[in-house]
């Protein structure tokens, strides 16, 4: 059988070249060495939040996966990381930055690479937008998750309970972010309240099609046979899916960083170790040893929402950001580790 560091042998090689990267992408940008740290560990929080936001994706993923052939897991490893990482996040985020600062893909690439003072201006200008847009994206994405009333496994009962009795009034996630929204531009100076009010809606607007892509999908009978088919179209609709998964995650790097390459190294990192898991849940037949650990991701993302939210009227550091996140895992890693303790016990 298959060891376990045997599955994570080609990311553990991405996480060293990506973290060498990070460095030297500091240091080149900033001249200093603590700049260059600075790098490596905003580098190393953006691995380790796309992972942790991405365990629900390996576990959908797997149990798609199971199906396909060894050939087509091979191939979704493979070709399946290029369009992960080049795809999801360098062009997208490439995308994000040419509207948010109303230029051209071609000069928001020309800014990255060699002009990083004019870029991180045209960033902090559309700071505003962004902030509106990936917050209220990444707070409809954990509300979604705590408010449904078929979730059955809560981690803190008491407030989730509550949450998951809100899911029999239907939009009722909808309705809290867009008062939340008004809220915040209500709070904001004039020139920057129709900008934030207007990146919110489109925000909404693309987390009700992303989730309407999603359920076509799954009511398409055509494409639950091509996906049972174990070959091409199983490797299509699983990076449809994984394409939606991701998104969160993209949006969500920019309230650590506005460098495109960083964010593109960060989230690599953690794309090939979400492969990798889920090629080795299939193949071990484990999917979901750790309950809450999904929770946690989620309260990370919604805590990250609010975070971009306030980022709209005062600076939030980035450490802090991270530090939040990595604690709401842990402790639901350490939460799933004592449930599965009790439950051997008997």
């Amino acid at each position: 059988m298959t060891t376990t560091l045997a599955y994570f042998r080609w990311p553990l090689t991405f996480t060293v070249l990506g973290l060498i990267l990070s460095f030297w992408l500091g240091h080149a940008t900033t001249g200093t060495l603590a700049g260059a740290l600075s790098f490596l560990a905003i580098g190393a929080v953006l691995a380790v939040l796309e992972i942790s936001l991405s365990f629900d994706n390996a576990i959908v993923n797997a149990n798609k996966l199971k199906d396909m052939t060894p050939v087509w897991r091979q191939r979704f490893l493979t070709w399946g990381i290029l369009i992960a990482v080049f795809g999801m996040r360098i062009v997208f985020p490439l995308a994000v930055v040419s509207i948010a600062g109303e230029i051209s893909p071609w000069q928001a690439l020309k800014l990255a690479a060699v002009r990083p003072e004019q870029y991180a201006q045209v960033m902090h200008e559309a700071h505003t937008s962004i902030a509106a847009f990936g917050g209220t994206f990444l707070m409809l994405v954990a509300l979604s998750y705590f408010i449904d009333q078929e979730k059955e496994i809560d981690w803190v009962r008491t407030v989730e309970t509550r949450l998951r009795a809100c899911g029999s009034v239907r939009g009722m996630e909808i309705a809290a972010v867009l008062i939340l929204a008004l809220v915040f531009t209500a709070a904001l100076p004039d020139h920057q309240s129709d900008d934030f009010l207007f990146a919110a809606v489109c925000g909404l607007v693309t987390f009700v099609g992303v989730e309407l892509l999603g359920q076509l999908l799954d009511k398409a009978e055509d494409t639950r046979n091509l996906a049972a088919s174990g070959g091409f179209g199983a490797f299509l609709y699983l990076e449809v899916l994984d394409a939606s998964f991701s998104f969160d995650g993209v949006i969500g790097a920019f309230a650590l960083t506005q460098n495109l390459f960083l964010i593109a190294i960060g989230l690599g990192i953690g794309a090939f170790y979400v492969r990798s898991m889920t090629i080795m849940l299939v193949e071990k037949g484990t999917l979901a040893e750790f309950r809450y650990l999904e929770h946690g991701a989620f309260y990370s993302i919604l805590v990250l929402s609010f975070i971009m939210y306030v980022q709209s009227l005062l600076h939030v550091p980035e450490v802090l950001t991270g530090l939040i996140g990595a604690v709401l895992i842990g402790l639901a890693l350490w939460s799933s580790i004592r449930h599965n303790r009790r439950e051997a016990r008997g």
